[in-house]
């Protein structure tokens, strides 16, 4: 409907057009109409005169009657040609107010009256369903209501202090230790800091027992290198992070190996440009590099495949056997298989089950009265700095070093909305690109 909206408004314009520019040729007809009459009737006058003066030639005369009848023949053209332009454009203007315009606005109210007869049923699916909910929604409220009664507040005390107890014993009085005798008296039953057998009690920091306080600092979270110590989701996305970083490293030290063999190639043809050898522990540094961001690559890749692994099982978990994965939004790029997939930031991702609606998917959206969107303009450009196929619903293909339209940046979840040049608009990962704003 606001795609036929837009195009009975374009009909009229179209219309509308058509009779501004009838009535233009009106207006450029009558004013050469005019234009013609005022010089006809100077050439006529100035023949009378001329026929008039008895020092004139007949040469004269003539001339000037001959140019009087041009003009006064012209005009008679110009006059035709006036009325039959003002002929066609009362027609064509008859035909735009009591046709066209009609037409159109009879077109324009029919599909109004669908709209409204669609939003009217519409409301009364919706209201169908809130009244199916109602009685569910009153129950869950009454066993809510029943659960809020059987509140045992000591009776959940009791329960939670029998779930952590720790079980040790209360300590004893501390000792007094006298360091005022010598170490070699004789021991006795009644010396303060000597134990009942009779053998000293050994002191130091191997035997000092550690305080068990109950207010005491947890332990702080220990940070893995391979993140294990994040969620699954979380930790798939610093590996994706991290491995990129190292692949990036890797190229720029072949690069540079490269590099260094064309120039070791250029001093051994031309000595005198400098010498090979003073290239050779460069060579090695590079060569060392290499094998080592080889080595951190393939760890951080068979990280990233247990992540992405785990993420998977947990999804799967997550999704009962009478749900399914919600859709993703209309704004949003779907869930792509590919290595780049978007990550969401939630910790939660891991421990809660999705919901059976989906959590990112809106119930309600307001109703776009104004039929006639504009198209967005840009807020910026990117470089593609990565080849990327679009293979999923939502997403755009882009070669290495295409210049893109930035449409909207990234909300977080590492995706950005590009246009083409040749048309197209779509998701791409925002790691793939070099974005500068307006």
């Amino acid at each position: 409907m606001k795609h036929e909206r837009k195009m009975h408004f374009q009909e009229g314009r179209r219309a509308q057009q058509q009779l501004e520019s009838g009535f233009k040729q009106l207006e450029n007809s009558k004013r050469k109409f005019e234009r013609d009459c005022r010089e006809a009737e100077k050439a006529a006058q100035t023949a009378e005169r001329l026929d008039q003066d008895i020092n004139a030639t007949k040469a004269d005369v003539e001339k000037a009657k001959q140019q009087a009848h041009l003009r006064s023949h012209m005009a008679e053209e110009s006059k035709n040609e006036y009325a039959a332009q003002l002929q066609r454009f009362n027609r064509d203007q008859a035909h735009f107010y009591f046709s066209q315009m009609p037409q159109i606005f009879d077109k324009l109210q029919d599909m109004d009256e669908r709209r409204a007869t669609h939003l009217g049923a519409g409301y009364g699916l919706l209201s169908e369903a809130e009244l199916q909910v109602v009685p569910i929604i009153a129950k869950c409220l009454e066993g809510m209501k029943v659960a809020a009664d059987a509140v045992d507040a000591k009776n959940d005390s009791q329960v939670l202090i029998e779930l952590h107890k720790s079980g040790f014993a209360r300590p004893g009085d501390v000792e007094f230790e006298d360091f005022s005798q010598p170490m070699n008296r004789v021991p006795s039953d009644s010396s303060l800091g000597t134990p009942s057998d009779g053998r000293p009690e050994l002191r130091g920091p191997g035997r000092s027992r550690a305080k068990r306080w109950p207010f005491s600092k947890k332990n702080k979270t220990v940070v893995t290198e391979d993140f294990s110590h994040l969620p699954p989701e979380q930790q798939r996305k610093r590996l994706q992070q991290q491995l990129e970083e190292r692949s990036r490293e890797l190229q720029k030290e072949l690069d540079q190996r490269e590099a260094l063999k064309k120039m070791k190639d250029v001093y051994e043809k031309t000595p005198q440009m400098g010498d090979p050898a003073s290239l050779e522990p460069r060579i090695t540094e590079t060569l060392n590099n290499i094998e080592r961001l080889k080595l951190e690559v393939q760890k951080y890749e068979a990280w990233l495949a247990e992540a992405e692994s785990r993420v998977l099982s947990n999804r799967g978990d997550s999704w009962g056997p009478h749900t399914r994965p919600p859709d993703p939004p209309a704004s949003a790029p779907p869930d792509s298989s590919n290595s780049n997939n978007r990550s969401q930031d939630n910790k939660e991702s891991s421990e809660e089950p999705l919901s059976e609606e989906g959590q990112d998917a809106p119930i309600y959206t307001e109703f776009d009265e104004d039929f006639e969107e504009e198209p967005a303009s840009p807020i910026g450009h990117c470089v593609a700095i990565y080849h990327f196929e679009g293979s999923s619903e939502g997403t755009i293909s882009m070669a290495e070093g295409e210049d893109l339209s930035l449409m909207e940046e990234d909300k977080g979840d590492g995706w950005t909305r590009v246009r083409r040049k040749q048309g197209g608009e779509g998701y791409v990962p925002t790691s793939y690109l070099r974005v500068t704003l307006n």
